[in-house]
């Protein structure tokens, strides 16, 4: 079915002049895009910081800059 699909769009795609085809284009990338942000909120929805202790981490440093002056120490003066 999802043949079928692909082929009944690209012939009316072929029929459109071309600054048509670039709006199905720009469509697509949007779509793309949406169902990015889809996934993603969903996966964000999973997160537990109760079963991964990553995320329970975060936040759990209160030291101020942990990085003062690494430049300093790495590289020195």
């Amino acid at each position: 079915m999802l043949n079928i699909l692909k082929e009944k769009l690209i012939e009316e795609i072929e029929k459109l002049p071309e600054d048509r085809v670039q709006e199905v284009l720009d469509f697509v990338g949007y779509l793309r895009t949406k169902e990015t942000k889809e996934v993603l909120e969903r996966v964000q929805e999973g997160l537990d910081p109760q079963k991964d202790p990553i995320l329970k981490f975060i936040g759990g440093a209160s030291h101020g800059s942990l990085a003062h002056e690494i430049d300093k120490e790495l590289y020195g003066s």
